[in-house]
């Protein structure tokens, strides 16, 4: 067509743009912006679009930024692919101060846009505020991914009430809208609601869920530790064969079976996914170390290796306090070191912290204090805490002493440090002291939560809160 200058015109140049889009073939992208110049079709509102949403497409950010100012008289399709795209990079703020410069109104696809960034920032005064906009100047009021933007942003923000009100008044409800119900519910620590906002879904019949729906409720069921409700759910399941037990929901199942304790399904699951990634394998591994089977896990991981699945951080975390339970020290060392050495991992508190656990859980204190001591990092007060308790448990009260000092001085000392800080104090009747540590947690509005225990009295799923405008 080149060849031919009368065969293409500038409808040419936006299809064959949004095919570099498609395929993420920037340079090809960039070659015929080249062309485009040079042939005198720039100054044409929909190639400059298209100029724009390739390269946001492909995180060319300065480039799509100097497009859009070029443009003379930008349209909302301009407003909303700068606006959509800056989003999507993760420029949060500048996508909603271009939102606000706006000389044209927003249409849906930019409102989405802007909500989404409103939510991730939790700008909540700015989300009500085009909220209010939405609902004074847009006619279709039955936009679904519109009302879904908004009650994501309500669930982000802590607005339960809101995104409750609004969900019941949406004139249609999709997958999604349930969905982000279900997870908005579980990741503000309302894990029961959002179990039966999942039972209601199922009686409604509206939507029917789908692998994101199912992951969410079964991470839901994993923090609430109902074993019950989330073999309910692995039963529903069971009934829809295009929710394959692998990849997401087979990796959701293994970790929940694992948090309650049926270690036995969660082999079962295990072993019937097909595709294990590393999250399969990490979890059933920290499963085993979690529930007692600590010297299980280290021929799983031998085998995670065999199949050619290479460990992260998460992964060295299982295997470290397995060994640290299971009290296999040689093992345990031998590993933290390969984390470095093989792997090129770097280490993180948590993994210091199951080392000295496992030197700890042996009785091996100095080990453990010189092991702290030569750590290439400053030790939190997770660390000093974990040594704390090992002295505490076998009794050293000289190296209790000396440890106190540090955890005064270190960062990062919880609650329950500082409640073990002030025992040890009580035990040695150094009164004094352990007042000391009190006014400490009460100086910083430290306050540990008095332990509690429940068990599970109704294994029946209860019906869910009746959602009416009332």
């Amino acid at each position: 067509m080149l060849q031919n200058p009368s065969s293409h015109d500038h409808f040419t140049f936006t299809h064959v743009l949004k095919a570099c889009s498609f395929l993420h073939a920037l340079q090809k992208g960039l070659q015929i912006h080249a062309h485009v110049v040079k042939s005198g079709h720039f100054a044409d509102i929909f190639i400059q679009n298209s100029l724009i949403h390739l390269y946001f497409h492909e995180n060319e950010i300065v480039h799509g930024c100097r497009v859009f100012d070029e443009i003379v008289y930008p349209d909302i399709v301009s407003w909303t692919s700068i606006v959509s795209g800056l989003f999507k990079v993760g420029l949060e703020e500048e996508s909603i101060v271009r939102f606000c410069s706006m000389d044209v109104e927003p249409n849906a696809a930019s409102l989405v846009s802007v909500l989404s960034a409103c939510s991730s920032l939790r700008a909540v005064k700015l989300g009500k505020a085009i909220h209010g906009y939405c609902l004074k100047n847009l006619i279709e009021d039955d936009n679904v991914i519109l009302n879904n933007a908004v009650l994501d942003f309500y669930l982000k923000c802590g607005s339960l009430t809101s995104a409750r009100y609004l969900f019941v008044k949406m004139p249609e409800r999709d997958v999604v809208s349930w969905t982000i119900m279900v997870g908005g519910f579980a990741n503000r620590g309302f894990c029961e609601q959002a179990v039966r906002l999942f039972n209601d879904m199922l009686d409604r019949g509206e939507a029917e869920p789908n692998e994101a729906t199912i992951v969410t409720v079964l991470s839901a069921c994993s923090s609430l530790s109902a074993l019950s409700w989330g073999q309910w759910v692995h039963a529903y399941v069971r009934t829809r064969p295009d929710l394959m037990v692998d990849g997401n929901v087979g990796n959701a199942l293994i970790n929940m079976y694992t948090k309650g304790g049926d270690m036995g399904m969660a082999v079962r699951v295990f072993s019937t996914v097909i595709s294990k990634d590393r999250v399969a394998w990490s979890t059933i591994i920290s499963g085993m170390a979690m529930n007692g089977f600590g010297v299980h896990a280290l021929p799983l991981f031998s085998l995670m290796l065999v199949h050619g699945v290479c460990p992260d951080d998460i992964t060295f975390l299982g295997v470290l306090s397995a060994c640290s339970h299971g009290g296999m020290i040689d093992q345990g060392l031998m590993l933290f070191k390969s984390m470095t050495n093989s792997y090129g991992i770097v280490p993180q508190m948590q993994h210091y912290a199951c080392v000295v656990d496992m030197y700890g859980r042996a009785g091996l204190l100095k080990e453990a204090e010189d092991f702290i001591t030569k750590m290439p990092v400053e030790a939190d007060g997770t660390v000093w805490g974990t040594l704390l308790n090992a002295c505490k448990v076998h009794g050293n009260e000289e190296m209790c002493g000396r440890i106190t000092r540090c955890i005064s001085a270190a960062d990062g000392v919880s609650v329950g440090t500082y409640a073990l800080l002030s025992n040890a104090y009580a035990s040695s009747r150094r009164w004094e002291d352990a007042n000391k540590v009190r006014d400490v947690m009460r100086s910083k509005g430290l306050k540990k939560m008095a332990g509690c225990s429940w068990i599970e009295a109704e294994t029946s799923i209860p019906r869910l809160m009746t959602l009416t405008s009332a």
